[in-house]
């Protein structure tokens, strides 16, 4: 009786104007048991959470500042000296936070369950590791546990939007109800949503998840921290040398003498699930070192695209005429520059300035890519933004008086926001490739050494596909199509979940009629 009364009530809560917070408050225990389970989630892994935000917008802020200090200082010296100035203290302050969570424990550290150690006799128990086993066995357990942590991760969160949709929401019924309902019969968009969510866990996880650290083996190879005890069977005892030497003498180059390949050990009892590099370098931590970046990059552009993309469409549908013309006239314009062209352009332009530093090249990049990519975005969704334009709802809503930033933000956003879901996956996929092409070129495209990036292992690797060390540009190559697939996959399944004329979402031949305007 209690449970039906308090169902009731929130029911009638709901519908009226009052807040969030409000409604919260009037039933809360919804809320409450899910926040509790979501509370021990985040703070179990509370350390990787922040470094990886605090490490976003570090980059975010100094690139913004910069971009902004470089327009004023032709204008006015002393504002830009005062922009500078904040970068430099806000960016210190942030920094210091950044690695100060560096020393917050984790539940699925290397340090708790640690892979690395040394077998003495070169027989038996190892030292070391994790439970005294085998460094594959210490390492499997630690991966299998982070893909478990967040795989169940995201369907908390998901369990989240469901507990407020049905007790805190303010609407009945929303077109994005329709839209989660569809996707979850629809296969080939869930296959993409798993992909989107190993590849955020690498990029999030990715420190947790390698055999070594980015730092140990690729960055700081030669520092005090980066030294490794093996077992040396020259000397008959436990020996210490620093991870590069470890590396100099791991190299896969495509000899059978030469070469380190998946699931193998090197000459210092280091286990590589992908093999090592052409300079011996682990594969496996250089994959999620680059997915990492790749995630920064590719975020941070697409949310500049879809920001833009989205904001010019709402405008250009509302307004209509002249103001709709000359967007157009801008989205012509921008699409008239090739990209590939004006990407090199500004890595050469800035190959020598601080603000080609900023993420190892990256921000530069993910700024010309969604200043580029927005008039593909915006024209995909100007028409269903047009539609929603003409709707009954909006005249309403004009007539009541409401701004028309109002009306755009409740009445048509959440309208056109799947169609931006569909083209800012796809998009995304486009620019993973791209990102990777730039560097696989290299000589200064791209993201910058030694900071690791996918291309740049494929193109490592190219003169060696036929020969013993075919893993060095397969794994990664295959990493990029597996994930540009895993987006087009959640593209199209959010496309088939918008057609008002699909009943499963199963695809086939309704695909092609929700992406139209």
């Amino acid at each position: 009786m209690a449970s039906s009364t308090n169902t009731q009530a929130a029911e009638s809560v709901r519908r009226d104007d009052s807040t969030l917070l409000s409604r919260i408050v009037e039933n809360p225990r919804p809320g409450l048991r899910w926040g509790s389970v979501m509370a021990v989630l985040v703070l179990v892994e509370l350390g990787a959470f922040l470094g990886g935000l605090l490490t976003v917008v570090e980059a975010a802020l100094i690139g913004v500042t910069g971009l902004i200090e470089e327009a004023l200082k032709p204008l006015s010296s002393s504002a830009s000296g005062a922009v500078l100035e904040f970068q430099q203290s806000t960016a210190g302050f942030i920094s210091g936070l950044r690695d100060g969570t560096t020393g917050i424990p984790t539940l699925l550290s290397r340090e708790l369950i640690p892979n690395q150690g040394y077998q003495p006799g070169g027989s038996g128990a190892w030292e070391g590791t994790f439970l005294n086993l085998a460094p594959p066995y210490a390492w499997a357990i630690r991966l299998t546990l982070v893909v478990v942590y967040a795989l169940f991760l995201a369907y908390w969160l998901f369990q989240g939007w469901l507990v407020f949709r049905e007790h805190y929401r303010q609407a009945d019924w929303s077109p994005t109800d329709d839209i989660i309902d569809k996707l979850r019969g629809h296969r080939w968009g869930q296959f993409g949503i798993i992909v989107l969510v190993l590849f955020l866990t690498m990029g999030l996880f990715g420190p947790a998840m390698g055999p070594t650290t980015v730092k140990q083996n690729i960055l700081s190879p030669y520092s005090e921290d980066s030294q490794i005890q093996y077992w040396s069977e020259e000397t008959n005892s436990v020996e210490t040398v620093f991870a590069g030497e470890a590396n100099f003498n791991s190299k896969s180059i495509g000899a059978e003498d030469s070469n380190v390949g998946p699931m193998t050990y090197d000459d210092y009892g280091r286990f590589h699930p992908f093999g090592t590099l052409t300079n011996g370098r682990d594969l496996f931590t250089f994959m999620m070192g680059g997915a990492r970046i790749s995630l920064i990059v590719t975020g941070l552009a697409i949310g500049l695209g879809t920001f833009l993309a989205g904001g010019l469409a709402m405008v250009s549908a509302f307004y209509k005429g002249t103001v709709d013309l000359g967007i157009l006239t801008l989205a012509d314009g921008v699409v008239a520059v090739p990209q590939l062209l004006l990407l090199i352009m500004v890595s050469a332009v800035f190959a020598n300035h601080w603000l080609g530093d900023i993420l190892d090249g990256g921000f530069l990049l993910a700024v010309i890519f969604g200043l580029t990519i927005w008039p593909f975005l915006w024209r995909a969704v100007r028409g269903p933004a047009l539609q929603v334009a003409q709707e009954a709802w909006v005249d309403a809503a004009k007539s009541f008086g409401q701004r028309p930033r109002v009306i755009m933000r409740k009445h048509m956003f959440p309208y056109i926001m799947g169609y931006l879901l569909i083209y800012a996956s796809m998009s995304a996929g486009g620019i993973i490739i791209s990102l990777s092409a730039l560097s696989f070129l290299g000589n200064g495209l791209g993201i910058s050494p030694p900071t690791p990036a996918w291309g740049r292992a494929v193109s490592l690797g190219q003169g060696l596909v036929s020969g013993p060390s075919w893993h060095i540009s397969f794994i990664p190559g295959a990493m990029i199509v597996l994930l540009v697939t895993g987006m087009n996959a959640f593209g199209d399944g959010l496309r088939d979940a918008i057609d008002p004329e699909s009943d499963t979402g199963g695809g086939g031949e309704a695909t092609a009629a929700g992406g139209g305007g």
